[in-house]
């Protein structure tokens, strides 16, 4: 085959905040390196791009990807201020050995830094700003309508949820059976597809989205590979081959976003077509492509993945019964050893179904629980609407009671320990959470009572609190008058003295926070 003439151009584009600096990237944000290339046989395949950027001993490998049209692209979040050097490595002489430098100025306001994780069980951004998890599902958003789009952003822009879990591949599933308006793949719909071959119009698009959910404070939770195709599309039953390069394409364009993470599949074990080899090979595949070590996880139907592998940043189960009482959530904690997130514990909504039925009350009950065992919960709504538009698939808007609960929730989250809210005495109580000696959380589930008398676990000889009750249905916080004081009552506990009980309303769903005084200096 004739190789095309081709001019050789290098552009360098940053995508950047506007208060940012002309001329230069800020720290975690994306840089993006340009070059015009060839054209002739499939680019996709034939074509090897990738770049070393370097600041002192700091190396970043990042591979390029074809953008269509003879363009190239590089992209790298820089993860420290200052000079970085590049030079790009490819077997066309045209953008092979490519040399250049560019300045990473500080982060800007809202720039924490990709997400970590911290203290075993919880997380953190690289700047070290606590990231308490509260997240939502809408599976199928990016592939709907732009005006229902842009509706969605508008619902988040309002929303109490800080991390969105989405699937990069359309969805044919219940009140989601129609044709999106762009594929993944070069082909014709419904099923004859050239998997060799992106569309490079659907991942920038996609990348646009996940843009502006970045620019909301909102991580992206993208979800490689998902069941719900049937093989209508067919993108649930590519070979290994197709697999791997689409995932790599992904994370070449992707994984310079800082507000990212990685869920390899979203119920795993329901894509009969894979082994549990395959899982490994597609695990390890995504590990290794990723320079940035972005949050990475694999989400359970009825059979967990084996969620002890070290390359599995944290546990995303579903399992709605373990946060629907006390003493189970904090099970994972401690087989796992790693933040636990319950990704799906069921959804608010009135679906026939009885993974799509919870009450309100019963959705937000199962966010405390969640905090309660140290563990992380997450949102979902399926109530049916006449144009079919549900939140959980297709987004729009939010129709159920629980969200406001939720930002309720999540100022609690704020302000409670830096670390993350921690059971204080895993084996004998179960309701209460926080910081011994600092800070603590005691939730009453669906309990009435009338009157506490405060009763904590701790070996301190004494502690003096302010304490405050929290409805967390109706959402208030009611102080407590004065101090109170606990001293031991044996060598596990330590109670009020004296032993005056604090009034509660006899509803259900409360709470008491009680937080230690500062001594006097």
């Amino acid at each position: 085959m004739r190789r095309l003439p081709t001019t050789f151009l290098l552009a360098v584009v940053f995508l950047l905040p506007s208060a940012a600096l002309a001329g230069a990237v800020e720290q975690w944000g994306t840089f993006e390196l340009t070059l015009k290339g060839p054209v002739d046989g499939n680019p996709f395949t034939e074509v090897e791009l990738a770049a070393t950027f370097t600041q002192g001993t700091q190396s970043v490998h990042a591979a390029g990807f074809y953008d269509g049209e003879g363009v190239y692209r590089v992209r790298f979040m820089p993860p420290t201020v200052g000079e970085w050097a590049y030079r790009t490595a490819s077997n066309r002489k045209e953008l092979d050995a490519q040399t250049g430098t560019l300045i990473a100025d500080k982060p800007t306001a809202g720039n924490y830094g990709p997400v970590r994780v911290r203290n075993t069980y919880h997380f953190a951004h690289a700047d070290g700003t606590p990231h308490a998890s509260v997240g939502t599902t809408c599976y199928a958003w990016t592939h709907q309508p732009e005006k229902l789009e842009e509706q969605t952003l508008a619902t988040l822009k309002a929303g109490p949820f800080n991390k969105i879990r989405m699937c990069v591949f359309p969805k044919w599933y219940a009140f989601n059976r129609s044709e999106p308006p762009r594929y993944p793949f070069a082909g014709t719909p419904p099923n004859r597809w050239d998997f060799t071959r992106f569309d490079p119009a659907f991942f920038r698009h996609l990348e646009h989205r996940v843009g502006q959910l970045r620019d909301l404070g909102i991580e992206a939770d993208l979800i490689l590979l998902h069941p719900y195709d049937e093989g209508h599309w067919g993108f649930d039953r590519m070979p290994a081959a197709g697999d791997d390069r689409y995932l790599r394409y992904v994370l070449a364009r992707l994984a310079a976003y800082r507000n990212v993470w990685w869920s390899l599949a979203n119920e795993f074990d329901f894509m009969k077509q894979k082994t549990d080899a395959d899982w490994e090979r597609i695990l390890k595949v995504v590990h290794e492509a990723d320079p940035y070590r972005h949050l990475l996880s694999i989400h359970n139907g009825t059979r967990l993945f084996n969620q002890t592998d070290p390359r599995l940043t944290h546990a995303s189960i579903q399992n709605g019964s373990a946060v629907a009482d006390f003493g189970r959530a904090g099970l994972y904690r401690d087989v796992y050893r790693k933040p636990i997130v319950f990704d799906e514990a069921k959804y608010e909504g009135d679906f026939g179904q009885r993974w799509g039925n919870l009450s309100a009350e019963e959705m937000v009950h199962r966010f405390w629980q969640g905090t309660i065992a140290g563990t992380y919960v997450g949102h979902g709504e399926t109530y049916r609407r006449p144009d079919e538009v549900v939140w959980w698939s297709r987004g729009g808007t939010l129709h159920g009671d629980s969200p406001k609960r939720i930002a309720f929730l999540r100022n609690v989250l704020a302000e409670g320990p830096a670390d993350g809210f921690d059971p204080i005495d895993k084996w004998q109580d179960d309701r209460t959470a926080g910081k011994a000696g600092e800070h603590y959380l005691v939730y009453f589930g669906k309990e009435r009572p009338t009157a506490w008398v405060p009763d904590l676990p701790g070996k301190q000889k004494s502690l003096t609190l302010t304490a405050e009750v929290l409805d967390t249905w109706n959402m208030t916080t009611t102080p407590v008058a004065g101090t109170i004081t606990l001293k031991p009552k044996d060598n596990y506990r330590l109670t009020a003295d004296p032993p005056t009980p604090i009034p509660l309303p006899g509803t259900p769903y409360l709470a008491v926070r009680l937080r230690a005084v500062a001594p006097k200096k």
